[in-house]
């Protein structure tokens, strides 16, 4: 019985060290794509455009290695190749626009803990989908996630924002893009695997963001601390953290990764606050509390439906 139990939750505990090591790597990834925006003048969609690019090409690489008949494979059936380009432009892509804008406008503390409020458009959509009333935990959540919002954008006061308005309409429409980037991919996943997919919507992104800004078009200061920087943003930051994501959705629950992920936006506010610098007071911390205390609400709801299912 050991031995069955040990073999069954062994999928599952991969999937924990999969979403721990994407969540700790976009945490300190956003904070260095904040100190490339603010200490070296780089622009987010340059960022962007080779982030996409060369971590799409190079999990192209790594899957034309092990799978050079199957990477080609998912365009030829048209259900596929439609939700793989939904994929690239309204997740992959929005997901990575608009998070770096938050950045750009804001902090990375500040778009990483907005970003967070995707288990509760998660949460309000499938109630929708399912055509039922929200339960009262649910309410909770979202009541939860209102106020911590509140405080975060507003440090408390009602007559003024502590952030500006562009951080907050591109860190809200972050939250959006990674509740679809979330729940559109799974059946695609299923099939074909993270390298695949992630590699092809990575890729498609990328070329599409690069008609509308060439990658180079540059501005900006190089040296070698901005060159390390742009590395590790595209190769741990995005290569291997995405990776990693996507392939723990293949062992857990979307609502599970959501909780898991929370070590993302603690990562980024307590680097962004120690090597940045960057003010985070009371107010902020509350928000912060409130916001991930959702996640974990609405991850022991899923836990109870999922045991009385059973």
């Amino acid at each position: 019985m050991d031995t069955v139990k040990s073999v069954t939750s062994y999928p599952r505990m991969s999937g924990i060290v999969l979403v721990l090591t994407a969540a700790v790597l976009w945490g300190v990834s956003g904070t260095v794509a904040q100190y490339l925006f603010q200490q070296h003048g780089f622009s987010p969609e340059w960022l962007v455009v080779i982030r996409l690019l060369f971590s799409g090409l190079l999990l192209l690489g790594i899957a034309y290695r092990k799978e050079r008949q199957r990477i080609w494979q998912i365009w030829k059936v048209k259900h596929n190749w439609t939700h793989l380009l939904l994929f690239s432009f309204l997740g992959m892509l929005a997901v990575q626009y608009t998070f770096f804008n938050a950045i750009h406008y804001g902090n990375a503390a500040t778009a990483t803990i907005l970003q967070y409020l995707a288990p509760v458009l998660i949460t309000c959509f499938i109630a929708v989908r399912a055509k039922r009333l929200p339960t009262a935990k649910e309410v909770l959540a979202v009541g939860l996630a209102l106020v911590g919002t509140f405080l975060l954008v507003t440090q408390g006061s009602f007559h003024s924002l502590s952030i500006s308005g562009g951080a907050l309409v591109w860190g809200l429409s972050s939250a959006v893009a990674l509740a679809f980037y979330t729940i559109h991919p799974r059946s695609l996943l299923a099939e074909w695997g993270s390298t695949i997919v992630v590699g092809w919507g990575m890729f498609i992104g990328g070329v599409g963001f690069s008609l509308i800004h060439p990658p180079w078009e540059f501005a900006g200061q190089w040296s070698v601390s901005s060159f390390s920087a742009v590395v590790f943003v595209v190769i741990f930051g995005t290569l291997v953290a995405f990776y990693c994501y996507m392939e723990s959705l293949r062992y857990l629950s979307a609502s599970e990764t959501s909780l898991l992920a929370c070590v993302e936006p603690l990562s980024a506010a307590i680097l962004t606050v120690i090597w940045l610098q960057v003010p985070f007071g009371l107010a902020e911390w509350l928000g912060t509390a409130c916001i991930l205390s959702t996640i974990i609400i609405l991850t022991v709801v899923k836990e109870k439906d999922q045991s009385a299912d059973g």
